[in-house]
């Protein structure tokens, strides 16, 4: 096995850790529809997936009005909510976690998600203790502003050069571009892959098993 590149490693959660893409997506538009407003096409809704709730919704929505934001953001919660347990972890996730574990990386989660929705999906599929930290859109900037990855490597006392993002969308690649760190893009989340390239990210992964022999080599 190669010699270890990075010390710190933050995954995004929907879609690069959790198959989340098609659920997320349906809850978008299921909550358009009920405030009244253009129902986004899959491709549409699935573009927000990684940015914060709010700012997700009103570019996925962009003919329902402001005074009607949070109206839509609750129907959004109650369609998530109503199948939240039907999530599971990508095959894969689980033994690739270990091992990079087992290396001693660092394992961070920068999410779009707010707080109360990652732990909630923490507890659920009982992944207490895998992670050494993580950053949420509610307690931070939303991506693609760098503020999460930068705050992770503060609080690890890691330097960009070593700090590597893993994610599905282009708000995950362009806030490591942002924050001066590497990146992998995966290929079987919510975003296709044919933007990825202008991004520069170290390595494009179609599968799990891809990601887990890339960075066995490279991480």
């Amino acid at each position: 096995m190669a010699a270890r590149q990075f010390d710190l490693i933050a995954f995004d959660w929907d879609g690069t850790l959790f198959d989340s893409t098609a659920i997320i997506t349906r809850s978008i538009q299921e909550a358009v529809r009920d405030v009244g407003g253009t129902v986004p096409s899959d491709v549409a809704a699935s573009y927000v997936i990684g940015m914060a709730l709010m700012p997700a919704l009103a570019h996925a929505a962009p003919d329902v009005p402001v005074s009607k934001h949070a109206e839509l953001g609750e129907r959004y919660r109650h369609h998530y909510i109503a199948h939240q347990h039907d999530i599971v972890l990508f095959d894969g996730v689980l033994p690739m976690l270990a091992e990079l574990k087992a290396r001693q990386h660092s394992l961070t989660v920068a999410t779009g998600k707010s707080r109360r929705g990652l732990d909630e999906a923490l507890h659920a599929v009982e992944l207490q203790g895998v992670f050494d930290g993580s950053r949420t859109a509610d307690e931070t900037q939303g991506k693609p502003h760098p503020r999460m990855l930068h705050e992770l490597m503060r609080e690890f006392g890691v330097a960009p050069e070593r700090t590597l993002m893993v994610g599905d969308t282009t708000h995950d690649l362009q806030m490591a571009l942002n924050a001066g760190c590497a990146s992998v893009g995966v290929g079987y989340g919510a975003h296709p892959t044919d933007a990825f390239d202008a991004l520069q990210p170290r390595f494009i992964a179609h599968s799990v098993a891809e990601l887990r022999d890339w960075l066995r080599q490279h991480g």
